[in-house]
This record gives C-alpha cells, structure tokens and sequence, in this order.
C-alpha cells in the first residue's frame, strides 16, 4: 500500500513544474525548496553547507524573477534577459544550483537503481562525477565529510516514508522530471556559452 511519502508533503513536484514553453522559474524555485528540504532527511549538520548553497542560489533567482516576473518567467528567458548585463548574478545561481541538482539527482538515481548501494557510497560517486571538479581544495573536504556522515540506507528511506513499490514510483517520477529539467538547462547553457563566459 502507498503511503504519503516526503515527495507528496513537498509545496510543488518536478512532475508539477510547466515545461511546455520553457521551466516555469517560480514553480522550478518552488519544487527546489523541496530538494534542499530533503536534505534534513539525511539528519546531518553536514549537509547544511549544501543547503545553504541551493538556498542562497534560489535566493539570486528569485530576485531576478521578482524584478520582473513577465519577463522572466522561463529561466530560459530569465537567462536570455540577463546575458547582456555586466554582473549576471542569477545566471551564476542558476549554474551553481543546476549543479547542485545534478549532483542530488545522480545520487538519488543510483541509491534507486542499486537498492544495496549505501547513501555513502550513492553521494560519494555522484560528487565524484559531478561536484568536485568545480570545487577547491578547501570545499572538497567539506563535501567529503558530508558524504561519510549519510545515515543508513533503511534509515532514510522510512524517514521519508518511500517504502513500498508504489512509493518507490513516486519517487522516481519526481527525480525523473527533475533530471529533465537538469537536461534541459544543461542544453541551454551548453548552447549559449556566452551566458557563462567569465565565471
């Protein structure tokens, strides 16, 4: 039987964000304060350097949007609007918090697949294949004890009451659509890479 799982108490889902002309950038933030909420689920101080990150990139985002919310609706726009200014302060959130995405999502996805895997080793691999390219000597450990201080495998999954079959599918639908919104943003910076020039 399903049961009412962390990815249903979330205000928004990745299934729920528009992407018909574009990610939606209020319900994109929207859904994201769900993933940085998730990390409270992992029940370590360790975590708080990631959830700062996110919230501090959601925060430069939704400034941009705020200050004109027609304009920036899609973080597609959002993004073609801010290319020609100086200081491109959500597009370097944007980046940052993509990466951050990336990194929970490729975590989650091999916890998922490989039902015997431990979150240490899950978030170990995905840093390894994501994050730590971009980080320096001085944050790479930081990350590192994060990793190791992951709770037991059984011990999240009832924390975030994903238990049956039923639950697991829940899950998966809300990190497949947040691995699609990942994709297509990639796509948009690896299309235009003068966004990001400089940083």
């Amino acid at each position: 039987m399903a049961s009412t799982t962390y990815f249903h108490t979330v205000a928004r889902s990745y299934t729920d964000v528009d992407t018909s002309k574009g990610v939606d950038t209020e319900q994109f933030l929207e859904a994201t304060e769900g993933v940085v909420k998730l990390f409270d689920s992992l029940g370590s101080s360790a975590f708080t350097v990631v959830q700062n990150d996110m919230n501090g990139n959601i925060k430069k985002i939704r400034t941009r949007y705020l200050s004109n919310p027609t304009a920036n609706d899609t973080l597609e726009n959002l993004l073609a609007n801010e290319a020609n200014e100086k200081k491109r302060v959500a597009t370097e959130g944007l980046l940052w918090l993509l990466r951050g995405l990336d990194f929970t999502a490729q975590a989650l996805r091999r916890s998922i697949t490989d039902q015997k895997e431990e979150l240490t080793i899950s978030f170990t691999k995905s840093y390894e294949a994501t994050l730590k390219k971009f980080h320096g000597i001085l944050v790479r450990p930081v990350f590192g004890l994060a990793m190791k201080a992951c709770p037991y495998r059984k011990d999240f999954y009832e924390k975030i009451s994903v238990i049956s079959d039923e639950d697991v599918a829940v899950m998966s639908a809300w990190l497949g659509a947040l691995e699609a919104i990942i994709s297509s943003c990639q796509a948009v910076f690896a299309a235009h890479p003068e966004y990001i020039k400089g940083m």
